[in-house]
């Protein structure tokens, strides 16, 4: 295989397929980037063998005294970071019968050995196929606005992904890890056939950075799910467990409403979080009339802060405690300028959604409190 492109986009395109090649293996084969010419275009593969990503790129391919092999597999780290230690340049790529690679430009000649592209894992063949038409924007944005809260805990293997609920009317986007839950509606991601899986947080990641502005096919099979853009693919076996009954844990009974500026709220929560307690980091947030007194103590280093926000908030006093990193991500991950945050006792979790929900869409977040020594 012999072709000739930019390193520059040959980078950019072994940064997106770098996602799925694993740092160690017990296969060596798998630390490469599989090479092969598709027509007269250049496709790029990778996996861990739970994820697979695929990308083509245009390039300039030479026949003439080229090999006649067109599927290499190059060791991905030493490939990228040569391209990453180059300049925007015109680059050739080359490799021989016995699986030998070289680049060369004007300025030099960078020679490493591959293995042979036959012997690379082949990819996961769909079957049964259930196919989502939708826009690679608006998966992009489901991944963008769930990821944050998915669940690190291995014990809990079900909310180690985003849940989907496609349905003939919409589609739900679902994350939790037991302290913040977000679940986001979208008109527009819709199926002939209701489906729910849940995917990897990791291969959610990975395809929200290939997506790109236009279509996307989702396709879901009984153990894999694929994800297909224009120019690429991510490809990932999907979670085989029961996702929680998240909606039995959202209150649906909140007597006390309160509305802020979401970006006020988030500045006096980050600097009244400096000031929690490392072990904790348990701020008070005090509603009254009007006003939300926000509060926070380390007793082991003798600190304390105390912030207040002008709000909308008409009903009883009420302190209630969170956890300021969570509560920082949950207003981070928040676009609308103001916010409402719904309450119905110091024990039960707060429910926040924009004061204005966005065209075709719907987003709620759910955050738990911490238990606080102002109440039994």
């Amino acid at each position: 295989m012999k072709f000739t492109t930019s390193s520059s986009q040959l980078r950019e395109a072994l940064m997106t397929v770098g996602g799925a090649v694993p740092s160690k293996s017990t296969l060596p084969i798998l630390e490469c980037i599989l090479f092969e010419r598709d027509g007269e275009r250049l496709r790029l593969s990778a996996t861990d063998l739970e994820i697979s990503i695929v990308q083509n790129i245009s390039v300039q391919f030479e026949t003439n005294g080229a090999p006649k092999g067109n599927r290499v597999a190059v060791p991905a780290k030493r490939l990228l970071d040569t391209l990453r230690a180059l300049p925007d340049l015109p680059i050739e790529f080359a490799s021989d019968d016995e699986f030998g690679v070289t680049l060369r430009t004007d300025q030099g000649r960078y020679k490493m050995i591959g293995h042979d592209g036959a012997d690379y894992p082949a990819l996961p063949e769909m079957d049964s196929e259930q196919r989502i038409e939708t826009e690679g924007a608006l998966l992009r944005r489901a991944i963008s606005k769930t990821s944050f809260a998915v669940s690190k805990d291995a014990l809990r293997p079900a909310m180690m992904g985003i849940y989907f609920q496609i349905t003939q009317d919409e589609g739900r986007a679902v994350a939790t890890d037991g302290h913040r839950l977000v679940k986001l509606k979208l008109d527009a991601m819709t199926s002939a056939e209701p489906i729910n899986f849940i995917v990897p947080e990791k291969a959610m990641t990975l395809a929200g950075r290939v997506a790109e502005d236009g279509p996307c096919t989702i396709i879901v099979d009984s153990g894999h799910v694929a994800f297909e853009f224009p120019e690429a693919r991510v490809l990932a076996r999907l979670i085989d467990e029961s996702y929680p009954n998240y909606e039995a844990v959202i209150p649906v009974e909140n007597d006390r409403e309160l509305t802020i500026n979401r970006l006020s709220m988030l500045a006096a929560v980050k600097r009244v979080g400096l000031y929690s307690s490392s072990m904790t980091n348990q701020i008070r947030l005090a509603l009254e009339p009007n006003k939300l007194e926000i509060s926070a103590e380390d007793i082991e280093r003798s600190s304390e802060a105390k912030e207040t926000v002008l709000c909308e908030y008409d009903n009883e006093p009420m302190v209630i405690g969170f956890n300021a990193v969570y509560l920082t991500e949950v207003l981070s991950n928040l676009d609308a300028d103001d916010i409402v945050f719904e309450f119905s006792s110091p024990n039960r979790a707060g429910v926040v959604m924009p004061q204005e929900q966005a065209e075709g869409e719907d987003i709620l977040m759910l955050i738990m409190p911490v238990m606080l020594n102002t109440y039994a």
